[in-house]
């Protein structure tokens, strides 16, 4: 599960605090396979428990970030349900997980996500790069739900995901319809954050990968869960559990290197790493 080994269907590597991941089939267009559900989910526990880990950069290998779930794989085995009648629970069981420990973690993680997005985001594809806190797209960028063309009404959260990014209006065309979106389209729909040239794709989701992992780690994660709070509390609430983390942030070695940077006129130096907060 490192960059050495080309073969394994998730590369990844660690690098001026940033946790990497590339998506490695990508003669199938990173297309999403058990082997590789698994050990995308074994990575991402480990970059995000792992304190010398402050940020997270997911990428594809090629010409693709993901394609979603193998489409030639289904056809091979009669459809995703193996040509039965009726959904397996195992199968139903083993997916909840599977998404959970993915789409969840990232969504979730502590840690700032970055998404490079270097061509085809697709079915699933759009759970695992939507998840993220950033994405960073190029010219060759291009988004498809993908799901009504092959029958299949979604997964990875992407109906929630789409729902809370574009709205529920838009997310009905995209899902219902499956136009194919390009980079410029995504930019304006506020799918990716911003685009670069093809050829700067990789290093211009790294530097900003490393910047948020120079970052204040502990007030990083206590922004994400505010952000992750708000939709689901009363402003009193929220705002309540705000001063909890606010006051807890002001108690760190990071919070009192800023301060005392902020007086001297210089920029502070954060270590990498991301422990939870008291």
């Amino acid at each position: 599960m490192d960059e050495n080994d080309s073969g394994a269907p998730v590369l990844v590597s660690v690098v001026d605090g940033v946790g990497r991941i590339t998506l490695n089939r990508p003669e199938r267009r990173n297309a999403l396979s058990p082997e590789m559900i698994s050990e995308l989910a074994r990575a991402l526990s480990e970059l995000t428990e792992l304190d010398t880990v402050a940020a997270l950069l997911i990428t594809g290998a090629g010409r693709a970030f993901c394609s979603g779930g193998d489409v030639k794989a289904f056809a091979e085995q009669g459809g995703e349900g193996g040509g039965a009648a009726v959904p397996d629970p195992a199968a139903i069981e083993l997916q909840r997980q599977a998404q959970r420990a993915t789409v969840g973690t990232i969504y979730r993680s502590p840690k700032p996500v970055v998404a490079a997005l270097p061509g085809a985001v697709a079915g699933a594809g759009i759970g695992l790069a939507f998840a993220a806190d950033f994405r960073v797209g190029c010219a060759g960028t291009v988004l498809v739900t993908a799901f009504a063309t092959v029958g299949l009404s979604g997964d990875f959260g992407v109906a929630w995901l789409l729902d809370r990014i574009v709205g529920p209006a838009k997310a009905r065309e995209l899902l219902y319809l499956s136009p194919r979106l390009g980079a410029d389209e995504c930019l304006a729909l506020g799918l990716v954050h911003r685009l670069v040239p093809d050829d700067e794709l990789d290093s211009a989701a790294l530097d900003l990968a490393k910047r948020l992992a120079r970052g204040p780690s502990q007030a990083l994660a206590g922004m994400k869960a505010n952000l992750l709070r708000a939709p689901l509390a009363e402003l009193e609430d929220s705002m309540d559990a705000e001063v909890a983390l606010h006051k807890a942030t002001g108690t760190t070695a990071d919070h009192v290197a800023a301060v005392h940077a902020f007086t001297a006129k210089r920029s502070p130096v954060f270590p990498p790493r991301c422990k939870p907060l008291p």
